[in-house]
Formats: structure tokens, sequence, C-alpha cells
């Protein structure tokens, strides 16, 4: 009896024992590894990544490039269709404010942010949130984040080049600084160093010895002898050696080689008055240094510029440069409107003068056209308009607004038209970079050209060298181009204090007695326009 009590003590101590020592080793397992000792192997279950984190990655990117795109076309809605919006101007200016900010508040802690490395660091960090720690073979999102970093690699090794990358069909007033590089397709790609508030307009004339970018003497090919003063009577040239330093901001140098890499297979024209022949003859004299060039075509004819039976000359000019199929016209429209024979029949039939309508030449061919120029001013008088006998129509019949009738107003009322059928004819030409060149002005002291008008100063910036003003000095272009695609190509204030750079006295085809101070000697003064206009583009 005794006995059996023992065994049965002794089998109750040994189970005891037994749970005891399971109990340890469930506790020593748990320590060690609290779940996996008791869940089956990892190949046995299904692995699920997050959904949240799935969903949240493309949105991110999305809302990134949406961003970025919106920055940079200001004429597109939200459907992604082009169109004009009169406050454009304004916001462009206050979300580029915004960007540069952001930019200069990286610069300043060590760093410039790109975009790709901003994607790249989105990627990184919702394909590590949802990925399993315990894969040791590579998966679809590792997979999918290398070929991001490659592809963001070599995004990244052109864009160190340069310190800010902008899109050329942003706002042009703001570059400063560029550089064409060749692609291996042919194309080039312009990046640009740009300072947000760069006004080319203001600024100082300043001494360079390094000018006169070509020779006056030397540049028959593309420059008419009556605007080489190099080739008249005149002795001093001082003039020649001005160069326009806009404030607070530097201006690109121009190279004729830059030129035609930027303007790649693309045409440049000007439309306009004699000045804006002047301009166009300073173009072709600085992309050629002056030199001759028996490789450049003559492509009027694609234009529609031949001489007519009886004519004096064509229409207007075309260049094309065959290295880089760069085309440079100009085409002669001195009042900007659509000028049209009431019979065609009669040659001394007066003429419609379509104060309301484009010259026929922009409606036809404007999509040839990449960056257009345009002009007018000098031609409104009365004796433009007697001599010519054009008569001002506006909705296809005479105009019988007095108002209007005044050639003030009817010069605001054209540039305003043309400017706005221009501005709205931007969205079908994607890519066309439209200027409206601000008046030029004349320099004649004590009478007009033929009452005894002239400009006899030959000493550089003596009635000043500085521009500080914020606006134009042509307030109609500048109300034209306001609230429109359309930019303004301010020369009006710096060419005013340059009165000795006109011809002058010196011409060789006036009448004696009459001196020209209108036209500007070449090169000149037309040349820092094209500065201006290269800087823009």
């Amino acid at each position: 009896m005794k006995r059996g009590a023992l065994r049965r003590r002794a089998r109750d101590i040994s189970v005891m024992l037994v749970v005891l020592v399971c109990a340890t080793v469930v506790i020593w397992t748990w320590d060690k590894t609290p779940t996996s000792a008791f869940l089956p192997p990892e190949s046995h279950y299904l692995k699920l990544q997050s959904e949240e984190k799935v969903e949240r990655l493309p949105t991110a990117l999305n809302t990134e490039t949406k961003d970025i795109y919106s920055l940079a076309t200001p004429f597109v809605n939200k459907e992604g269709s082009k169109v004009d919006s009169p406050d454009n101007k304004d916001t462009e200016e206050e979300e580029e404010k915004q960007v540069e900010e952001a930019t200069v508040s990286d610069m300043n802690q060590g760093k410039t942010p790109t975009i790709g490395e901003k994607k790249v660091e989105q990627v990184e960090h919702e394909v590590i949130a949802s990925e399993p720690k315990y894969r040791k073979t590579p998966t679809r999102e590792e997979i999918k984040l290398e070929k991001v970093k490659h592809e963001v690699a070599i995004g990244d090794g052109e864009a160190k080049k340069t310190t800010h990358i902008k899109e050329t069909n942003s706002d042009p007033e703001s570059n400063i600084l560029a550089t064409d590089e060749e692609r291996t397709d042919g194309s080039t790609s312009t990046a640009r160093i740009t300072n947000q508030a760069c006004n080319y307009a203001k600024g100082k004339w300043v001494v360079d010895n390094h000018r006169p970018l070509y020779s006056g003497s030397q540049c028959k090919q593309w420059l008419a002898s009556m605007w080489a003063c190099r080739l008249m009577q005149r002795t001093d040239f001082a003039f020649e050696s001005l160069r326009w330093q806009p404030k607070d901001c530097s201006m690109e140098e121009f190279e004729g080689s830059k030129f035609l890499r930027r303007m790649k297979n693309k045409t440049l024209a000007f439309v306009g008055d004699s000045l804006g022949r002047q301009q166009f003859q300073s173009m072709m004299c600085m992309i050629t240094g002056g030199k001759e060039r028996l490789d450049v075509l003559d492509v009027g004819p694609e234009f529609g510029f031949i001489t007519s039976e009886g004519g004096a000359r064509p229409g207007g000019w075309a260049y094309r440069f065959p290295e880089t199929n760069t085309t440079v016209l100009y085409h002669w429209s001195s009042t900007l409107c659509d000028i049209e024979p009431l019979n065609i029949t009669d040659p001394a039939t007066e003429n419609a003068m379509h104060l309301d309508r484009p010259p026929a030449f922009l409606r036809q061919y404007l999509h040839k056209i990449n960056v257009l120029v345009m002009n007018t001013g000098h031609h409104w008088n009365r004796g433009k308009l007697n001599g010519n006998r054009w008569v001002m129509h506006v909705n296809g019949v005479p105009n019988t607004n007095k108002k209007l009738a005044a050639l003030g107003n009817a010069k605001n009322f054209t540039i305003h038209s043309t400017v706005s059928w221009v501005n709205s004819q931007l969205p079908l030409h994607p890519g066309l970079k439209a200027f409206y060149r601000s008046l030029s002005p004349r320099h004649f002291v004590g009478g007009e050209w033929n009452t005894g008008g002239s400009c006899n100063n030959t000493t550089p910036m003596s009635i000043g060298k500085e521009v500080l003003q914020e606006e134009s000095s042509d307030y109609s272009a500048g109300r034209a181009v306001k609230g429109t695609g359309v930019k303004l190509l301010d020369i009006t204030a710096l060419s005013h204090i340059r009165d000795e750079g006109h011809i002058s006295r010196f011409s060789i085809s006036a009448a004696p007695g009459v001196q020209d101070c209108l036209h500007w000697c070449l090169p000149g003064v037309p040349d820092t326009w094209n500065e201006i206009l290269f800087a823009m583009i």
C-alpha cells in the first residue's frame, strides 16, 4: 500500500519534470524566433504586397509630371488643349518666381535635385516599404527600380552640364545664357541658364573692343550699300564699338554657328518695313561674320518672292544655310496689314488697306515659320497713304469711322489686330515663337526729312547711355502684346540714346541736303536688336 503511493508520487513528479522541460524548451524557442517556429515554410504560403503602396506610386509620379508640364506650357488648359489666357503672363511670372525660389533654396543646402532624382527617391521609398525583408532573389520592383536608376543616371549625365534646364517655349525674356548641343539624331538640344528677372530693355551701352561683329565694308553679299557707312564719306566709327549690357543680368554673346545650330531645320522671318529689312540684313551679316558664302541658297521662290514683270524688286528675300537647313527671310509689309488692289486690271487703281486683316503673306506661309518678328510704324503718314493710293477698309468695306481714320488710331488698331490674329494661330502652330518689335526712334532735329531736319551728332552716348525704365517707350506696342503669346522685342529706349548711329548726312542715295535720321549705319544699332532676339529664342 505504502509502496503504491510512492509509485504514484514518482509518476507525478516525472510528469511535472517532463512538462517543465517542455515549457523551458518552448520559452527558449519563443525568445529566439517568436513566430517562425510555428509558421509553415515561406514557400508554403502566398505573399501579398501592400495595395496602398502600389496605388500611391503612380499617383505621386503623375502629379509631379502634371505640375511640371503646367509650368512649362503656359497655353495648356486642364483638358490639354492650347488656349490663350489674358492673365497668362502674370501667372507665368509668378510660377517661375516660385520655381526660382525653390531652386535657390536647394542650392543653399549644397544640392540641386533634378526631376529624375526626385522620382528615384519616391520609387525607392515606395518599393522598399512594400518589399518583404526575407526575399533573397530580385523582385519585379527591384528590377524596375534598377531600370529607373539606369535611365535617370543617363539623364543626369546630360543634365549636369547646366545649372538649370528650361524648355525653350517658356518665357524667352528670362533666358540669359544658352548652350546648343548636337544630338545623335541630328537635332539640337538647347540648355539654358536662366535669370527670371532679366529685362533686356533695361541696361547701358558700354565700349567693347571686340566689336563690331562683322565688317561693313566686306559684307557686300547681304548688306545694301545705302546702309553700309564704311562705304560712305563718314570717317568716325566709334559707334561700331558699343555693346548693350542689360542691367543685373548677362546677355549671351552672338555666334553665327550657335545661331544656326539653335535654328536647325527652322525658319526665321522678318515681316515689316525698311527697318525690318535692316534687321534682316544685319542678321545675315552677323550669321556669316560678313564673309561671302557661296553655298547659301536663294529660296525666295518657295515663299513667293519673285520679281514681277516691270517690278523693281521682289516682295522679299529668303536664304537657306544648307549645313543646318536654316532659313532666314524678309517680307516687305510696311503697314503690317493686308493690301489688295481694287481693280487688278488698272495700274492706277486704288488699293484697299484692310486694317483688320494680317498680311496675305502671313496667312499663306505662317505654317512654314518658326520664329516671326513683326514691325511697322514709319509709313503711317498722309504722304505714304496718298502716294500709294491706300484706302482704309474695315470688315471688307471702306472705313466710315472718323475716329479710326486718324492715322495714329488706324496704326494702333492694325497692330492690335495683327498681333491678336497671330496669337490666335499659336495653338495651331506648336513651337512658333512670335515677336513684335517696338518702334525704332527717329532723331530729326529742326524739321522732318523733307523740311531740313538733321542729326549731325557723331559722339556716342552724348545724350545718355543708360535705360532704367520698366515699361516700353512704345506704349502702343506694349499694350498690343499684353496678355498674348506674342512677345515684345523692346528696342525703343535703348535705340533712342544712340542718335549718332544714323546714316545722317552721309547717305549716298538721298537727295542733296536731305539727311537720313531714320535708318541706321550697319554694323550698328540693329545688330543689338538681333542679339536680344537671339537671347530670347
